[in-house]
Parts: C-alpha cells; sequence; structure tokens
C-alpha cells in the first residue's frame, strides 16, 4: 500500500468531507479548491462567497460576507488566522498569496459625533479591491476603499489605507511605497 493511498482518507476527512457542510446557499469554489474543515466560511446577512479553482483556504481561516460579496480568483490562497470580510465587497483576482494573520476589512466606523457612541453612528462602505498576482506578508491590514494593484508587494505587518500601484512594494504604518518591482 503506498502512502499517498494511506494518506487520502486523512486528507478528504480534514479538507474535503466538511466543506459539503458547510458550502450552503451563497457560498461557491471552483474545481481543485482546498478548504479546511478548521477555516470559517459563512454568509451573514447576505452577500456571498466565490471561490476559484485551485485556491487554498487554511486552518482557522475566516471569510465571512456581512451583507458584502467577496470574490476570489484562481490559484490563490489564504493562510491561517487569516480575516477577510464582505461588508463593502472585497475582489481579489487570480494568483493571489494570502499569508497568516492578515486581516482585510472592506467598512470603516463613522465617528463624526463626538456626541454619539461610535456604535450609533454607523458604517461606511468603499470595498476593497486586490488585483492579480498579489502578495501579502503576514500580518498586514488592508483598510476599506483601497485598490491594490497587480504584481504589488505588501510588506509584513503594514497597514494599507491608500491605494497600491501595480508592482510596488509597500512596507510600514501607514504603509508606503519604498521600491517598484519593475
Amino acid at each position: 500500500m503506498s502512502l499517498t493511498s494511506l494518506l487520502k482518507p486523512i486528507y478528504e476527512s480534514r479538507f474535503l468531507k466538511p466543506l459539503t457542510d458547510r458550502l450552503r446557499g451563497k457560498i461557491t469554489k471552483g474545481s481543485g479548491c482546498r478548504i479546511s474543515r478548521r477555516s470559517i466560511l459563512r454568509t451573514v446577512n447576505g452577500g456571498m462567497i466565490s471561490i476559484g479553482g485551485n485556491c487554498s483556504v487554511h486552518d482557522f481561516a475566516m471569510i465571512m460576507t456581512y451583507g458584502g460579496d467577496i470574490s476570489i480568483g484562481d490559484n490563490c490562497s489564504v493562510n491561517p488566522f487569516s480575516i477577510l470580510y464582505g461588508h463593502g465587497g472585497l475582489r481579489i483576482g487570480n494568483g493571489v498569496r494570502i499569508a497568516a494573520h492578515v486581516v482585510i476589512i472592506p467598512a470603516s466606523h463613522k465617528y463624526a459625533d463626538a456626541g454619539k457612541f461610535i456604535y450609533e453612528q454607523g458604517e461606511s462602505h468603499l470595498g476593497i479591491v486586490i488585483e492579480d498576482d498579489v502578495w501579502i506578508g503576514a500580518g498586514a491590514r488592508i483598510l476599506d476603499g483601497v485598490t491594490i494593484g497587480r504584481g504589488a508587494v505588501v510588506g509584513s505587518g503594514a497597514v494599507v489605507t491608500k491605494d497600491v500601484q501595480p508592482y510596488s512594494v509597500v512596507v510600514g504604518v501607514p504603509a508606503r511605497a519604498i521600491k517598484s518591482r519593475r
């Protein structure tokens, strides 16, 4: 008996069988997609989740709509403990790598009226776009209203508050461009 045939039942129980329990309603996946049973995919208050082919969603990653749509292209990875919310819409292109502990939130609280509690003032939902061939380093934060251009690299721990030009490398808090990949 080969090692592959021995490990296949373990792989299927960890990745494939629990997936059928979670893919109800408005969650779709492409062929060759691997979603860990230890990840969380939920449509909350509407919205949908679409994950392209040959993607990996690893243990303890959370993908939750909160009323918006989340679209992930082909050949992407969402690594452990990453959080992707959908509020104002999240569109991720093809070949995107999202490292561990990344947080992507297409929403922001309004807080202009100091006479009211922040939670009473509502939220803005501008949405986030991450184009093809982007690498987001561990612990990075991507905030509402941002577009990350094709081929960009977001350094570990960066907080992206403004658009990132294609093929730029950005680092820091707030993130700023330090060089171009071209």
